[in-house]
């Protein structure tokens, strides 16, 4: 006999007849429950069938639940009654029925919304900063002519070091500042700038030899002091509008001599208006509350920032001396480099995520290390056969450049400025001296050498889930 059979029960209050079985096992204490045949009124099915749509309907809101409890809360949110719940469901009430739907669904626990990307990056700002890297560049191609050679190089090279090496270390310190407040940091910068500006014309103007060539000095370390105060407060936009004179006579020389009153006007107008945006921003901050108290970051926390930026100009200026193109392959791919840095972080974090032991995100953090380092240096390949530059040291000075950059946005800045240093003092050592196998060796042997040290302290130092947390 199968199946429930439609028999009357003896009372109202009465759901089921049980016909228990004896037999000899049931006598010698097998389980009762083996031998009861329950015969079920009339209408039991259709009301489970309902509990099972019930529970199919709200499965994944079930799911989650911990306790009955919980489900029960639901169902009242749902708006059952006792009355709808003993009539449609069949049981006695809401506490019962959510038991029954507790124990057909299995508890799944979903993962919580995986959050949005803290350090995504500006895709737009990081291409434009990278064209303003390069940008100031027009401005030897459009008054280079109407300069003595001989003087102005060597007078244009050094003050261009001393600017890069104040304005990394100064730009540092502005970003300190920025954490305590917008005022603080402007005024940092102002006074920053201008001693920057300064002991970069003057080391300049002493070796440049004429008017014209000190006046050039003295204009590209205004320059780039002016554009490090833009760059540090956000301002891009309005330094690419100040630039906006020079880039369009640049862009009329191959089909027109603007002459030259054009070709030292144009530079100079655009220097000018560097100059006067850079004391709007400045001007800006100064309507930021002030904040009272400020402690003042010690300057030594900013020294190898500029250490590192003299070796990196020092190594751009060896690798641009027989390819000058070159420096501006470099200079342009700042602005994807800065991009990528950002997608380290990212990365990172989402492999954080996605692990459970050191071992394991160590491997991940290597992964994500190499396939930045392989977008980063990818378009540089080609970029170097186009402008016939060593590929070999192009990529490597590229890839010293990066991981020192990743390095210094962890705030780990020693390391970078030190093997950037010594890969700079071993090339240059070689190229004053003329020893064997030469410079053109030399730049990749000692790159290679700091990319090598620089990943070892990437993967030590930033392989572990607390640098990331």
């Amino acid at each position: 006999m199968s199946g429930p059979m439609a028999l009357e029960p003896g009372g109202a209050e009465q759901d089921t007849l049980a016909l228990r079985l004896a037999d000899g096992r049931a006598r010698a204490g097998s389980p009762a429950d083996q031998h009861t045949l329950a015969l079920v009124r009339p209408g039991y099915g259709a009301r489970s069938d309902a509990v099972d749509r019930l529970a199919a309907e709200l499965a994944d809101r079930i799911a989650p639940a911990v306790h009955p409890y919980e489900v029960a809360a639901l169902l009242e949110s749902e708006g059952l009654t006792g009355e709808v719940i003993r009539e449609r469901y069949g049981h006695r009430d809401l506490f019962s029925l959510a038991t029954a739907l507790y124990e057909r669904i299995p508890r799944t626990f979903p993962d919580p919304p995986r959050p949005a990307d803290p350090w995504r990056p500006d895709h737009l700002r990081c291409a434009l900063r990278g064209a303003l890297f390069a940008l100031p560049g027009l401005a030897y191609a459009l008054a280079g002519r109407l300069l003595d050679q001989q003087g102005v190089v060597r007078a244009l090279v050094v003050a261009g070091l001393l600017s890069w090496a104040w304005n990394q270390a100064l730009g540092h310190r502005a970003y300190l500042r920025l954490a305590t407040g917008r005022r603080e940091a402007g005024r940092t910068l102002l006074k920053g700038a201008t001693a920057g500006a300064l002991v970069a014309a003057a080391a300049g103007v002493s070796l440049a030899g004429s008017g014209p060539a000190a006046l050039a000095v003295t204009a590209q370390s205004g320059y780039l002091a002016a554009a490090g105060v833009l760059l540090v407060l956000g301002r891009e936009r309005l330094l690419l509008a100040a630039l906006a004179p020079m880039i369009a006579g640049a862009a009329t020389l191959p089909w027109w001599e603007p002459g030259t009153v054009l070709r030292a006007g144009l530079p100079l107008l655009s220097f000018l208006g560097t100059l006067a945006a850079a004391g709007w921003a400045l001007r800006a901050t100064r309507t930021a509350p002030p904040v009272p108290d400020a402690a003042r970051p010690q300057l030594l926390r900013s020294l190898p920032y500029g250490l590192f930026g003299l070796a990196a100009g020092a190594l751009v200026f060896l690798a641009g001396r027989d390819h000058p193109w070159a420096v501006i392959v470099l200079t342009v791919s700042m602005g994807p480099a800065e991009w990528l840095l950002y997608r380290y972080r990212g990365l990172s974090v989402a492999a954080l995520r996605a692990t459970a032991t050191p071992a394991g995100f160590r491997w991940r953090s290597a992964a994500v290390l190499a396939g930045c380092l392989l977008v980063y240096l990818g378009p540089l390949l080609p970029a170097a056969l186009l402008v016939d530059a060593d590929p070999v040291a192009l990529l490597l000075l590229a890839a010293a450049l990066w991981t020192s950059l990743l390095l210094q946005a962890f705030g780990v800045a020693w390391p970078p400025a030190a093997l950037c240093l010594a890969a700079a003092t071993g090339t240059g050592a070689v190229a004053l001296a003329g020893l064997p196998p030469g410079s053109a060796t030399a730049l990749p042997l000692c790159c290679g050498a700091a990319v090598l040290c620089l990943t070892v302290c990437v993967l030590r130092l930033l392989g572990r889930p607390a640098a990331h947390a």
